[in-house]
């Protein structure tokens, strides 16, 4: 487990090239709301070669973006309440692809989380900078 603080925006660059490897994995991304999640998602994005914007996938649970390796997912289950919703939108087919799965609120997705991902935790600091906790494989 490492921690880091990021003090300009930029800072995400730089610490998601340090962690290319576990972003091309499942990535379990813990944080409050306004917390910055789909804020690193776009910067994460940059570091794999998509081009695409990043943008909450609130409303429609999963985002697919493009990139030279393949699609990226990236899941917002906050509006989910069990597993057996996240089963249903096919969660584990897509896990299973073996392209990388961002799962924000991954609370909600239960034991469908391979045991293999990774766990970032982004918090606050009151100076607005982001502290980022990066945890190997999060079980």
């Amino acid at each position: 487990m490492n921690t880091t603080v990021l003090t300009h925006p930029d800072d995400w660059l730089s610490w998601a090239e340090a962690h290319r490897e576990a972003l091309n994995g499942t990535v379990a991304l813990h944080g409050g709301m306004g917390a910055g999640k789909t804020t690193a998602v776009g910067y994460w994005l940059r570091v794999l070669g998509s081009h695409d914007r990043a943008s909450s996938p609130t409303f429609a649970l999963v985002n697919e973006y493009a990139a030279p390796a393949g699609p990226i997912y990236h899941f917002d289950l906050h509006r989910l309440d069990r597993p057996e919703q996240v089963a249903a939108m096919g969660f584990e087919d897509y896990v299973a692809s073996g392209q990388p799965c961002w799962v924000e609120w991954p609370d909600r997705a239960g034991e469908l989380l391979p045991e293999t991902a990774s766990e970032v935790r982004i918090e606050v600091g009151e100076d607005g900078c982001r502290k980022v906790t990066f945890v190997g494989p999060h079980r």
